[in-house]
């Protein structure tokens, strides 16, 4: 679907960004660009919709070479986010969504409609329409700048580090988000990071960058299995090893099946007898379905005794949580970073049906680093989470 042939951009002065690319993304693709500061990823990228115009070789798109193409038409065609949201202060949410379709001049029953639909993707109230980005978190803001990239149907989006500015949890939902989209409807991706962790858990193929080179362009397995320099090797980092492993444990074969939940109805005086019951200071909150809406702990329900009712009334919303068909080996070194004593795993529905304990990922890294000749798969069947106390 696109295609770098011989590809250069000089800038001038002579001085080089982007070094005869040669390049090939199939549709429906997550491709990653990722090297260090100056590298070239971005200025690949902004070529792609000659934000940036190449000064040698051709970019074709569908067979198209794009400098052929009328530059504002093409870019209309092209999804884009960038790291700043770049959402439009003066309009409403409803607006900015339907910006590219107002352009278009699409009518406004269907720009309604794709502002609905939209939002529902992302899982936000539709109230929210007819507020101002100033009246949104920027998690939300982010969410509303990937699906306004979406609002007009273009089958390529371009991403310029656009979580590279959020909070870590905030961060890994809206990647799940990216992928989840992706994956559902069809669309190519181009998104550029310098986040290894980021790219191994979006990409299809990964394009590593130094000194405007391509370097290696291959699959995250791949690369994490066979570098192809010393350069890929410090940009994958030693901790990473443990991801080499050609490994298919999936979350849902190492998950416990005792996540311990409330819901939103219930009352606080509910929370704190489950609590007592179950030895337990955190409680993860579902709706009447199981969908994971947050979580409350011990001391949002002491600072909030006698002012407040039920649980709904002290969610914290923004929670870390895992799919349970995602590749434990994906997810391993990112549950561990979080520093939490346990992570809800969900289905697709985002349904808690477990937990992921850090005592027994913990035991899993140790047995797989330091172990002879194991995997992961090996691990996880001579692991016991009767072992497991406290939790």
């Amino acid at each position: 679907m696109i295609e770098f042939q011989h590809v250069s951009k000089i800038y001038k002065g002579g001085k080089v960004a982007v070094e005869d690319v040669n390049l090939s993304f199939e549709k429906g693709e997550f491709i990653c660009f990722i090297g260090t500061s100056g590298s070239g990823k971005t200025t690949s990228m902004r070529m792609i919709n000659r934000m940036t115009e190449p000064t040698k070789g051709k970019i074709l798109i569908d067979g198209q070479d794009i400098q052929k193409l009328n530059a504002v038409e093409l870019r209309r065609k092209i999804g884009y986010v960038i790291q700043s949201i770049g959402l439009m202060p003066h309009m409403t949410i409803r607006e900015n969504i339907t910006l590219v379709q107002k352009l278009l001049k699409v009518d406004q029953q269907k720009q309604q409609t794709t502002a609905e639909k939209m939002i529902d993707l992302v899982e936000l109230p539709r109230e929210m329409l007819d507020r101002y980005p100033s009246e949104l978190s920027g998690g939300q803001q982010q969410r509303i700048g990937v699906v306004r990239a979406l609002a007009a149907d273009q089958d390529i989006i371009l991403m310029d580090e656009p979580f590279g500015a959020l909070d870590p949890i905030t961060r890994d939902s809206l990647q799940d988000l990216v992928k989840d989209l992706q994956e559902r409807l069809g669309k190519t991706i181009v998104f550029v990071t310098h986040d290894m962790d980021e790219a191994l858990k979006l990409a299809n193929r990964i394009a590593i960058m130094s000194e405007g080179k391509v370097v290696q362009f291959d699959t995250p397995e791949n690369i994490l299995r066979n570098p192809a320099n010393k350069f890929v090797e410090e940009l994958i980092g030693e901790d990473r090893l443990l991801q080499a492993k050609p490994d298919k444990t999936q979350v849902k074969d190492v998950m416990l099946n005792t996540a311990i939940t409330i819901t939103t109805e219930k009352s606080l005086q509910e929370a704190l007898r489950l609590m007592r019951e179950k030895r337990v200071d955190t409680l993860l909150v579902t709706d009447n379905q199981g969908i994971l809406k947050g979580f409350i702990d011990i001391e949002s329900i002491n600072k909030n005794r006698g002012l407040l009712s039920s649980v709904g009334d002290v969610l914290q919303t923004e929670v870390f949580y895992v799919k349970e068909n995602a590749l434990l080996r994906n997810t391993l070194q990112r549950i561990l970073k979080q520093g939490l004593k346990y992570v809800p795993v969900v289905d697709d529905q985002k349904r808690v049906v477990g937990i992921l304990t850090r005592a027994s990922l913990v035991d899993i890294v140790y047995d797989v680093v330091f172990g002879e000749e194991e995997t992961i798969t090996d691990a996880v069947e001579s692991f016991n989470p009767d072992e497991i106390k406290g939790v």
